[in-house]
């Protein structure tokens, strides 16, 4: 099954993610979001496949989220648009396998979830 992986360039965790599949011969689709954001919509997609709430994916000890996010509360629509503006503030990578995704930290985790 083809794994999707929504990746950062700029993130070693992200970068290490598409070797251990390449290493291994898992078949991906990698998805930069950085260069390609995601809608709206396509960020709740994948919370439902993550079964998480949005704040579970927003890095919150990144500068940005410091500076202009973290005090105020947004509803999940209000995040929804801003990830989507900042995809920066998407923690990384997320692994997508058809109807279920993880955040894929650490790589033992990957391992498992790629193997089931």
């Amino acid at each position: 099954m083809l794994v999707k992986v929504l990746h950062n360039n700029n993130c070693s965790k992200s970068r290490a993610i598409l070797e251990y599949l390449d290493e291994n011969g898992v078949p991906f689709e990698i998805i930069d979001m950085i260069n390609d954001p995601l809608s709206p919509l396509e960020l709740k997609t994948i919370l439902k496949k993550l079964n998480q709430s949005i704040f579970s994916i927003v890095r919150t000890h990144d500068k940005l989220y410091l500076e202009n996010y973290s005090s105020k509360q947004y509803t999940d629509e209000e995040w929804l648009d801003i990830l989507s503006k900042n995809p920066s503030l998407i923690q990384r990578p997320i692994i997508i396998k058809g109807p279920v995704a993880m955040l894929g930290r650490p790589i033992e985790n990957v391992k498992y979830f790629i193997d089931k």
